[in-house]
């Protein structure tokens, strides 16, 4: 499609949290002319999102961002030792071994991806992923808000005031993303419907820095669970400490009761809020921010009107619960940014882009669910010590002795009390939330295999398969150097990739084909070649299709069809793929 100055931009993006940064980051990479909005005057200034998880860190490593991420996060090994007490210098309830650090879950982690989960603050996410699309080409505007939007067929006009200098001015774009956060100006602009509720509780967190290491360096994570007086009080299950930067940054989290005016919290309440849940009324704390906020239990069933798209927090809000937030609005981001791409390149037709409220409304709709039931699955908890409503520190102290006494009864609440904190493996061990994502759209093409069947909980475990709607499974490879990389090193970027095996040679002419046919980026990738090589097997023992067989692999990594054995022809071969690739891309 030939640029005409009608359009200022391909794409406007409104937003520069973890989706706007990302969207605009990948479009930048992918040659699209983008600008980004944000009324702001720079970007995150709270930590908030900032559980990383190896989906996320893998789209990281495909933008080229991963090193700047790790470098910039907290190790895995800081992560895992999650804690249940009454404060940090109180009593412990239990620990869950989380995120995958545990000896029971670090192998299977560690095998699923090549990279590892992180914790990365939103306060150092937010800019890796804005700088680099500025490096890449893409506008940044700050402290200019969006206002309104008017939409036709061919394109989309935004109505934006730039705050510093007060005047506003319009910005004529072929398409626009809405990555404006839970309360979404251009969702309700655009009508989205939105299912559940907002405002399900109230929350509140406290900023701090304190030199917390004689609590915590010996039992490190990012959260510290507090079980006090008014943590069943709206919230998120209970009070939580958590680690911004090891051992002196700190967010904590409390909750308030929703149906009452919302608190006051001055530096000095924060503070003494601070104090209580470590359980040191002496500590010095410096207050850096506080502010309050709500759970929601709310998601869009649809993520697109017309030209105009919404991402992350404007069409899936809920609690923290999982660490679910800012990974899902990346690959939300990741969903869509290709399909653009080759829509605004002329690649595509306009049809592929239906394909991402079809493909991501589902998972938003999965991690609302899952967070706010992660949240309600502190109950059990509180049931097993026999504390409930009303919460005060004689019945803590009681419920706690009788988890310690030499009884039977005491047996039997140490033993619903173990069963009660290994349920929460579905909120800090959900791998297979994280990973299990399987597509069915327009962009996929089901084959004719028997229905999946999940050998473990779907929830915990994550079950790769080359299946097409899933993601193409890790295995390393040797290059030419021997060096090792990941079977997704030799996707994505952008392109459509073939995946076969040495005998698989019908498949490079078919490739060649339809690269002159169709005009897309479509690479070849011959597993076993000198610069790939199966050295330990790992392939061979997870693609499910024969050595002559192929993968069509969509730029976000997803399988979009498979040939499990090659056709008998080269040119079988050729129309079959030239027809998959037409159907995925609306051609």
């Amino acid at each position: 499609m030939t640029r005409t100055d009608t359009y200022d931009t391909d794409v406007l993006v409104v937003g520069s949290g973890p989706a706007g940064g990302s969207a605009a980051l990948l479009l930048a990479t992918y040659g699209i002319r983008t600008l980004l909005v944000t009324k702001y005057g720079w970007l995150a200034n709270t930590p908030r999102a900032h559980i990383t998880n190896q989906r996320t860190m893998e789209v990281l490593r495909d933008l080229g961002v991963e090193a700047e991420a790790l470098a910039a996060g907290s190790p895995s090994h800081l992560m895992g030792d999650t804690v249940l007490c009454t404060s940090l210098t109180g009593e412990e309830i239990g620990r869950i071994r989380s995120w995958g650090t545990g000896p029971g879950s670090a192998t299977e982690y560690a095998s699923k991806s090549p990279c590892q989960m992180i914790d990365l603050p939103q306060t150092y996410l937010e800019p890796i992923l804005v700088n680099n699309a500025a490096a890449r080409g893409a506008k940044v505007r700050f402290d200019t808000e969006f206002l309104s939007l008017t939409q036709d067929e061919d394109g989309v006009t935004a109505l934006l005031r730039d705050r510093v200098r007060g005047d506003e001015f319009t910005v004529r774009a072929r398409y626009l993303i809405g990555a404006d956060g839970g309360r979404s100006t251009v969702a309700e602009q655009i009508g989205l419907p939105i299912d559940g509720r907002m405002g399900k509780a109230g929350s509140m967190n406290v900023v701090f820095k304190a030199d917390l290491s004689r609590y915590c360096a010996h039992r490190p994570s990012v959260l510290y669970w507090v079980l006090q007086p008014g943590a069943e009080t709206g919230g998120i299950g209970m009070g939580l400490v958590r680690m911004v930067r090891p051992w002196n940054e700190w967010l904590l989290v409390w909750g308030y009761d929703i149906e009452q005016p919302p608190p006051d919290v001055d530096e000095e309440s924060a503070r003494q809020i601070v104090r209580d849940l470590i359980g040191d009324p002496e500590l010095p704390v410096e207050i850096t921010s506080t502010s309050l906020w709500t759970v929601n239990h709310s998601y869009a069933t649809a993520y697109s009107s017309g030209r105009v798209f919404c991402a992350g927090d404007a069409v899936h809000r809920h609690p923290p619960s999982n660490g679910l937030g800012s990974n899902t609005s990346v690959q939300d981001a990741y969903n869509l940014a290709w399909k653009l791409a080759m829509v605004i390149r002329g690649e595509a037709g306009a049809a592929l882009l239906d394909s991402y409220t079809a493909e991501r409304a589902p998972v938003g709709r999965q991690i609302v669910e899952r967070a706010n039931l992660s949240r309600d699955q502190f109950g059990p908890i509180f049931a097993a010590l026999g504390v409930g409503d009303g919460l005060d520190e004689e019945a803590i102290a009681e419920g706690l002795a009788a988890t310690r006494a030499k009884t039977t009864e005491g047996a039997k609440r140490r033993s619903l009390l173990q069963e009660a904190i290994q349920l929460k493996n579905y909120e800090f061990n959900a791998h297979g939330v994280e990973m299990n994502q399987r597509y069915a759209s327009g962009a996929v093409l089901a084959d004719d295999a028997p229905a999946e069947t999940w050998e473990n909980d779907p929830e915990l475990i994550h079950q790769p398969t080359t299946r097409p709607g899933a993601k193409v499974p890790h295995a390393w490879l040797v290059d030419a150097q021997g060096q090792r990389i990941s079977t997704l090193d030799v996707v994505g970027k952008g392109s459509f990739t073939l995946v076969t095996g040495l005998s698989g040679v019908l498949w490079d002419k078919a490739a060649k084909v339809c690269r002159d046919e169709l005009g897309v980026p479509l690479r070849l990738v011959r597993i076993g070649a000198d610069d790939t090589r199966d050295a330990y097997g790992e392939w061979s023992r997870v693609c499910d299709i024969a050595e002559d067989g192929v993968l069509l692999v969509r730029p976000d990594g997803h399988v979009a069809w498979r040939r499990t054995v090659a056709p008998e022809t080269a040119a079988s071969a050729q129309d079959e793929l030239l027809a998959a690739l037409r159907h995925v891309l609306q051609r």
